[in-house]
């Protein structure tokens, strides 16, 4: 697929980050795109700001969905086609996905299920729904998003990451599955499976809408608790974070610090992101890594897996891979 222009292509999680920006990069290459998110007012800028840069005959229309439901993601499916006049789709973006349930001993199951369901079960539902289309297109492409937490499972010392991790590693296995399978079976569809590092979204933010938490402002003590547990706790009060006796007010403004350092702070934003992977996507790529961090953490797991949670041997390796690549 040289060139998107012409093509109808679907966007999950499209209300904001990288999902924004593929809606918007593609509009901008000639693209229609039937964009989705469960929050509908991010949703309606994604879809304002791709419609002022669209080319000529791309079509952008909008579509409240939360993926984690299979009868919303059918209706997106039936909206998109009707809208759009269209009896195919030529490209499917899974990339909706949250945060939550960080630990499948102290969080509560409500969390981790839900963020599964939406990084999991959303990515199996989409593919379900568009499958068909993504064949009768005859040059279909499905682009599901794991992370770097689909083949490291965690965020690094004391930061379990269950439920993500958990789903993002089913993603990746499900995608890799597919490519045999399509070979064999739709041959006219390629699948490609997106390991995005850190990248400067709204994630965190987002999870923490997504499972019903309030603005930090808003939050009890107990709720910044829950989100900052005690492990965290004492390792930010070492590192100088945090007073050793914070107050609820400390908690606070740390959670906004956070959301704001996670988004603004990264080595790569959005906008970088969604270029690579529509680069990957052109170039016929099935395993497509976004950022730099990502492939010295991919490099530093294949080459020893068993040290993958030896957390000193598996840095130091990537320290001196840094260093090599640097000169």
């Amino acid at each position: 697929m040289d060139s998107f222009a012409g093509k109808l292509a679907v966007v999950s999680g499209a209300g904001s980050g990288m999902g924004r920006e593929l809606v918007r990069q593609l509009a901008a290459e000639g693209c229609s795109v039937g964009a989705c998110d469960w929050h509908p007012d991010d949703l309606a800028q994604t879809a304002e700001l791709a419609r002022a840069a669209a080319g000529a005959g791309a079509r952008v229309t909008s579509h409240v969905c939360d993926v984690s439901m299979e009868e919303q993601v059918l209706r997106f499916r039936d909206e998109v086609l009707q809208q759009h006049s269209a009896a195919h789709v030529d490209l499917v973006f899974s990339n909706a996905g949250i945060g939550g349930g960080a630990s499948f001993v102290r969080d509560s199951r409500e969390a981790w299920e839900r963020t599964f369901a939406v990084d999991w079960w959303g990515v199996y539902y989409c593919a379900r729904a568009f499958l068909p289309l993504l064949i009768a297109s005859g040059d279909g492409v499905l682009v599901n998003t794991s992370s770097v937490d689909g083949f490291w499972a965690t965020l690094g010392p004391g930061m379990p990451s269950s439920a993500y991790a958990t789903a993002k590693f089913a993603v990746k296995g499900f995608t890799e599955a597919l490519i045999e399978d399509l070979r064999v079976n739709a041959p006219q569809v390629r699948v490609a499976v997106v390991m995005p590092g850190h990248v400067g979204t709204d994630i965190i933010a987002n999870s923490r809408r997504a499972q019903g938490l309030p603005e930090p402002e808003a939050m009890s003590r107990e709720q910044l608790e829950g989100l900052i547990p005690a492990n965290a706790r004492a390792g930010l009060i070492r590192a100088g974070l945090l007073p050793a006796d914070a107050s609820a007010e400390d908690l606070r403004r740390l959670l906004v610090r956070i959301e704001t350092d996670f988004r603004e702070k990264a080595p790569l934003n959005p906008a970088q992101a969604a270029t690579i992977i529509l680069d990957g996507v052109r170039s016929g790529a099935w395993r497509i890594l976004v950022g730099r961090d990502a492939g010295l953490l991919d490099e530093a797991v294949r080459a020893k897996p068993e040290a993958a949670y030896d957390y000193p041997d598996l840095f130091g390796r990537i320290r001196a891979s840094a260093r090599d690549a640097a000169g």
